[in-house]
């Protein structure tokens, strides 16, 4: 694994230059990223979920979060999207940050808005004037992660969801959704409904070993169809522990992408955090970064899409009409 100093001397300055050091000839090999890409990503490709965790110290967490990540900073978001010959990425609030967007506003404005978009979280106290300042530093759509915080009730989603919705109904975002696929269908008519684009985090928390007849993968699927929702084809070992390659995966993502084409994006879910609650395991202890090879899952792609063409609507074309790059 190389050291942080030799990741950043090879992916080259950031802030600034945003470019590969001049001289170098190879793109930087990311602490996580251990098998070279092996299929050619097209240019403007974007990763479309990753976190930022900055010095802690300028950028506190929330009191109230369930887990503890290691530092993951905008140099080191960098060198990963050198490592996966990515152009453009989406940073998106880790629940660590509750409803503080400091910290992702900070890693787009270190990258630059040529570069980087985020989704925010936001909440009672976020103001008419926040939200402003929220689109002018890059944000384009809000997180509602059930998930995290243990939210299964259908009727308790709802009203976190139609929230939501009442804050951005007039702004030209999109409402990403971290759930499993039971509240997603409970909540289908009213998830269908919105009147703003929907996304749903990986895989729309359906479960690889159950398969694609799994209760619950119909009505994403039927979502997707009707081009209402884009489902992130990310964090596949959430999904599978059938690790390293997660074979039982490649069904979900081939059903996802023949429903719709149009409405998939990938992410790597970099610097994968640990957010799982451990007996023993205090939510002010360090949660070690999961071991992921984002070379090896990035290769998975050409696998559920072998055609060349809808990998780039799916790296290239669907990100850029979802977060808005020129």
């Amino acid at each position: 694994m190389l050291s942080r100093r030799t990741c950043l001397a090879m992916a080259g300055a950031i802030g600034t230059g945003l470019a590969a050091r001049k001289g170098s000839a190879q793109p930087a090999a990311a602490p996580t990223v251990r098998t070279p890409v092996a299929f050619d990503v097209p240019p403007n490709g974007c990763d479309c979920h990753v976190h930022v965790f900055p010095d802690p110290a300028k950028f506190p967490f929330w009191s109230g979060r369930v887990y503890t990540p290691p530092v993951a900073t905008p140099d080191d978001l960098l060198a990963l999207q050198t490592a996966l010959r990515m152009q453009r990425v989406v940073i998106v609030t880790p629940s660590v940050y509750g409803t503080d967007n400091a910290a992702t506003l900070h890693g787009i404005a270190m990258l630059g808005l040529q570069r980087a978009r985020g989704v925010a979280v936001i909440g009672a106290a976020t103001s008419v004037a926040d939200l402003d300042a929220l689109d002018k530093g890059g944000i384009r759509g809000i997180r509602v992660n059930l998930e995290t915080g243990g939210v299964t009730d259908p009727a308790a989603a709802t009203r976190i969801f139609n929230d939501a919705v009442a804050r951005i109904r007039d702004r030209p975002w999109h409402m990403q959704v971290y759930a499993r696929i039971s509240v997603i269908a409970a909540l289908k008519e009213t998830l269908a409904a919105a009147p703003m684009p929907l996304v749903f985090d990986h895989f729309a928390g359906a479960q690889a070993a159950l398969g694609v007849d799994q209760p619950g993968f119909a009505a994403v699927l039927d979502l997707v169809r009707a081009g209402k929702a884009y489902v992130k084809i990310s964090g596949a070992y959430r999904a599978s522990e059938r690790a390293p390659d997660y074979p039982d995966v490649a069904p979900l993502a081939r059903a996802l992408i023949t429903a719709n084409p149009e409405r998939i994006v990938w992410g790597s879910d970099w610097p994968h955090p640990d957010s799982v609650i451990v007996q023993g395991r205090k939510a002010t202890d360090l949660a070690p970064a999961l071991p992921i090879d984002d070379g090896r899952v990035l290769n998975l792609l050409a696998d559920w899409a072998p055609d060349a063409a809808i990998r780039h609507r799916i790296l290239v074309d669907n990100p850029a009409r979802l977060y808005g790059f020129g």
